[in-house]
């Protein structure tokens, strides 16, 4: 993380956005992991945005300046079988941020920090995600392409967010964790675990667990038919002080019509 943060701002200035998006995970009961492979998966999808986190603070503090945006999940609200280690990690870089954000608070620092939870995004992950199930997988839930996810990650890098949920099914998980944990647990049982996997065997191919992929995939994974291309939840987040005030003013025309019916018929 520090040789990559020296060589940006030598090569291309102060580092004025900072994302931290890297992540490996494993479909797997916790039985069929090993330990390895269970604390690989917290050193890159938690501790990869501790340390990258740090290197973006060693230069962003003196400036008094910059932002650092956490790439998040659902399942750091709301766990579900299969992806434990990953499921683990997520909701540690949510306990990592909250911590963080009351420290730069604290110390009067103007650098911003902010997490934004997705929701299943079409990405080739599901392809190249180590897989011990015996079947293809697949995001759990309704799918977005991976623009949305973009569009909500500029988002949070230009406005003062704390957090920034993508997609009804996380704002629903949230919602969910919060009402009703015992319950929940025994639909996410079988629902979460059925809904990741597909009927078809799964097809023996490269994982990247323990190196990278050596091809370029681009940004789109096997469900394109299926994916959706916008997220009126998102819209309506970003833009909710103009729905606050649409609504605000509908109110007030409203109680103003009412008052003069009422005026009108005395």
């Amino acid at each position: 993380m520090e040789g990559a943060a020296d060589r940006i701002e030598g090569e291309l200035g102060p580092i004025d956005v900072w994302i931290n998006n890297a992540m490996v995970s494993e479909y797997a009961p916790v039985w069929q992991m090993t330990p390895e492979e269970f604390a690989h998966i917290i050193d890159v999808t938690f501790l990869g945005q501790v340390y990258g986190t740090m290197a973006a603070l060693k230069r962003m503090r003196p400036r008094d300046a910059g932002v650092i945006v956490h790439v998040s999940s659902a399942l750091a609200h709301r766990s579900i079988p299969l992806q434990s280690a990953y499921c683990a990690a997520k909701h540690a870089v949510y306990g990592f941020v909250e911590s963080l954000r009351t420290e730069l608070i604290h110390s009067g620092s103007r650098v911003r920090v902010s997490m934004v939870s997705l929701p299943g995004v079409n990405t080739p992950q599901f392809d190249w995600t180590r897989n011990k199930t015996g079947h293809e997988v697949r995001p759990v839930g309704p799918i977005y392409q991976p623009e949305v996810a973009a569009k909500a990650i500029v988002f949070a890098s230009e406005h003062d967010r704390k957090d920034v949920l993508v997609g009804w099914p996380t704002v629903e998980s949230v919602v969910a964790e919060r009402l009703g944990s015992s319950m929940l647990d025994y639909y996410i049982a079988d629902a979460a675990w059925n809904g990741a996997l597909e009927e078809t065997a799964a097809v023996e191919r490269q994982d990247n667990f323990w190196r990278p992929v050596e091809r370029d995939a681009g940004a789109h994974g096997r469900f394109d038919a299926e994916a959706r291309s916008r997220s009126w939840q998102l819209w309506a987040n970003i833009n909710r002080r103009l729905i606050a005030t649409v609504a605000i003013g509908a109110g007030v025309l409203m109680a103003y019509a009412t008052r003069r019916q009422r005026q009108l018929r005395t």
